[in-house]
């Protein structure tokens, strides 16, 4: 007994067959496609958030003509950058902060919503070396936490706190880097257990700061409850500061700039 197996072409599929002299099988039925769910299939507004992510990754495009139209520094005038994410950006253009960032003082907010630290590390030359300040104050790492930009390892992290503090100094600009701010959960990304890594990355930064003399800026203690989450009052959905939350966090940064420059 010959047992032979060949192939036959239908329809550009290929089928195989097998028999005993000339008895072939039947070909299995082709699968039929499996229908993408509706919820994930990408609106046209995310597919367009995704191809301006994509085209501007860093969002240099943010302050580019704010950066240009910024006239340099006074004679004697000591600039100072705050340099973050959300939390940042918010403070002084959130309703109800307006009144809370540093009236008077030459001090310039360039922070982006939902950035990540090696985000701020691309835009780092334009958003705060090409302003000549004076200091700069960075607040950042939530994110990466967060994973906004992809998973992280804590070594990523400090990795970019690194570059962006020899970048500054290089420049002949003063660091003061800022603990992150208490999160117990991300609203938009729930369960990721931020608190403990939080916890230990204001620990390395603060041993960072200490092994460079580097300011470190602690908004952590005054802000934090016995969970590692924004007190009440504090927070408007547990990680973004109120008005009373950056009024706690004013007179810290203001003290760590004078410290760092000196009173005036």
């Amino acid at each position: 007994m010959k047992v032979f197996v060949r192939t036959v072409l239908l329809g550009c599929v290929p089928f195989l067959t097998a028999g005993v002299y000339g008895q072939a099988t039947a070909p299995a039925p082709a699968t039929a496609p499996v229908p993408v769910p509706a919820a994930e299939t990408a609106t046209a507004k995310q597919i367009a958030a995704m191809q301006a992510k994509l085209a501007d990754w860093p969002q240099l495009g943010r302050y580019r003509d704010a950066n240009a139209a910024l006239a340099p520094a006074a004679a004697g005038e000591q600039r100072v950058v705050f340099y973050g994410d959300s939390i940042t950006d918010g403070w002084g253009r959130k309703a109800g902060t307006e009144s809370t960032f540093f009236t008077g003082k030459p001090y310039v907010n360039r922070g982006i919503s939902g950035q990540t630290t090696p985000q701020m590390v691309v835009r780092f030359r334009q958003d705060v070396i090409n302003l000549h300040p004076a200091a700069v104050v960075i607040l950042a790492g939530t994110n990466d936490v967060a994973g906004n930009t992809g998973p992280m390892t804590p070594e990523m992290t400090e990795d970019n706190f690194r570059s962006m503090a020899d970048l500054a100094k290089a420049n002949g600009i003063k660091v003061i880097l800022a603990s992150i701010t208490p999160a117990f959960d991300y609203p938009w990304k729930p369960g990721m257990e931020p608190a403990p890594k939080i916890r230990a990355l204001n620990a390395w930064l603060k041993e960072y700061c200490e092994q460079n003399s580097y300011t470190y800026l602690d908004y952590y203690t005054a802000l934090t409850d016995d969970k590692g989450g924004m007190k009440p009052g504090t927070s408007s959905d547990g990680v973004h500061p109120t008005a009373q939350g950056y009024a706690i966090m004013e007179p810290l940064a203001q003290a760590a700039i004078d410290k760092t420059l000196g009173s005036k």
